[in-house]
This record gives structure tokens, sequence and C-alpha cells, in this order.
């Protein structure tokens, strides 16, 4: 969206056009029961339904949903899964996370302790990773326009596979994880950058992914950090540049 401004610098005041980055309100119906509202970019929905509803545990792969359907006009995600009874469980089960404006999980923290083991012998090189994320910022089309959205992506160690950016770095996560559902990539062998901090929540998806090596811009927080280390998963952080920081599992990275 094209906005006037006045911009103010040490030389000069001006009337310019600015480009601001597109706001929507989601609401989820699951089963016909109103499930949660999200704030997001208005792109890929489908994609972020679906990747949102796998990272939170709601299904396990496309099958166990029987449609999805997006009304613009209304901005509802009409979501029907097979399962019909899931809804009592999953209200109960809520845990707002640390996003922007004020994202979801549908899980029980306790749960994490019980959490599969990243089993993936995945590696990669440091110079890869600098490829990667200098493609990463590259592909980052939209922050480049407003400054104000985030991006994630998924790799194969070699290019970027599929790549989202949202106004949550949460939806952009979801989003690629959705996307690649319905590509039937096989997440456990790809890699996740994000251009956001790693949080605890973040990491919950990378665990539902099966993914060995999360790759971010930014920092992990330390619960990230130690969810990582109970399920073996590689955390890269601050790679910006030429550098980057190893948390975890750091045979990985060669």
């Amino acid at each position: 969206m094209d906005v006037n401004i006045l911009r103010i610098n040490p030389e000069k005041k001006e009337n310019i056009k600015d480009v601001v980055t597109d706001e929507v309100i989601l609401t989820f119906y699951l089963n016909e029961k109103e499930l949660l509202t999200l704030l997001c970019s208005p792109d890929k929905l489908k994609e972020l339904c679906a990747g949102f509803l796998f990272s939170s545990g709601l299904i396990n792969s496309l099958n166990d949903m029987e449609n999805i359907f997006i009304n613009r006009k209304n901005m509802t995600a009409h979501i029907t899964l097979k399962d019909k009874d899931i809804m009592p469980d999953v209200l109960f089960k809520r845990v707002y996370t640390s996003g922007c404006g004020r994202g979801m999980l549908f899980t029980n923290m306790l749960d994490l302790a019980r959490q599969k083991i990243v089993t993936g012998n995945t590696t990669i090189q440091s110079g890869k990773i600098i490829e990667l994320m200098k493609a990463f910022n590259k592909k980052s089309i939209e922050y480049k326009k407003t400054g104000c959205i985030h991006g994630a992506a998924l790799s194969d160690g070699e290019s970027i596979l599929v790549m989202s950016e949202d106004i949550g770095r949460h939806n952009a996560i979801d989003k690629v994880i959705g996307e690649a559902l319905y590509k039937n990539l096989n997440m456990e062998k790809l890699l996740l950058i994000t251009s956001g901090r790693i949080s605890s929540e973040v990491m919950v998806k990378v665990e539902k992914m099966g993914s060995a090596i999360i790759v971010s811009r930014g920092a992990p927080t330390d619960l990230a950090i130690r969810l990582a280390d109970k399920w073996n998963v590689t955390i890269v952080g601050f790679a910006r540049g030429r550098r980057m920081n190893v948390y975890t599992a750091k045979e990985r990275i060669v």
C-alpha cells in the first residue's frame, strides 16, 4: 500500500509516497467452530493454515484434512478435519507466544519434555550457510520495500526451495511449512532459515518438522537452546555477513 508521508532528515523535509506492508485479520474456524484469530500478511493463507495446524500438532499431514476454504471477503479460514472430536482437547492447551501481536500454540508446555530426538545426520559447510543467507536476504523483497516484515525459508543445503514473508515470524515459518506440505517436500532433510529470534515456540515448530538445523540472523533464547540440546537440533544464530554463532549440535556445521 502506498501512503503519503512527511520525510524529515537533517537536510530537509519533503512530502513523498512510501510503501507500507499489508496486514489482515484472519479468523480460523476448525470443524465449524471458531479456533483463533491471527494478524498476518494476506498472501499464502492456505499454506499458513496448513502449516499452523501441522506445527501445532493438530494434523500430521494434509491427509488429516478434508478441506480448507479461505473467504477473502470476510477474511475467514474454514478448515474441516477428518477427526471431528479434536476441538475439546485443543481448547485447553493454548500457549500464547512471544511473537509480535499475539501468537498461539496448541500444546501443553509439559509435553515439550516428551518430544522426539531429531536423528537426522544432515551436515553443511559454514561457507554454504553464508551463501544461503545472502540468497535469503536477496529474496526478502517485501522487507526491502517496507522494513517491517519477517521472512522464512526452507533449503536443501544448496539452494532455497520455498520462501515466505509475513508480519509475524511465526506466520512466515508456518507458511513455508504449509508450502512444503503441499509440495510434498521431506522437511526432515531440509534446514529452516528465519529472520527472527529463535525462541522456544519456534523450536517446537522445528521439532514438528523433524529438521536438524535452524539458521537465523537473530539470537536464540535460553529455553530454545535447552530444547535444541534435548532434541539434538543445531541452532545457528547471528548469521550475518561472514559470521555466525553455533549454539547446539555443533558437529553438523563443518
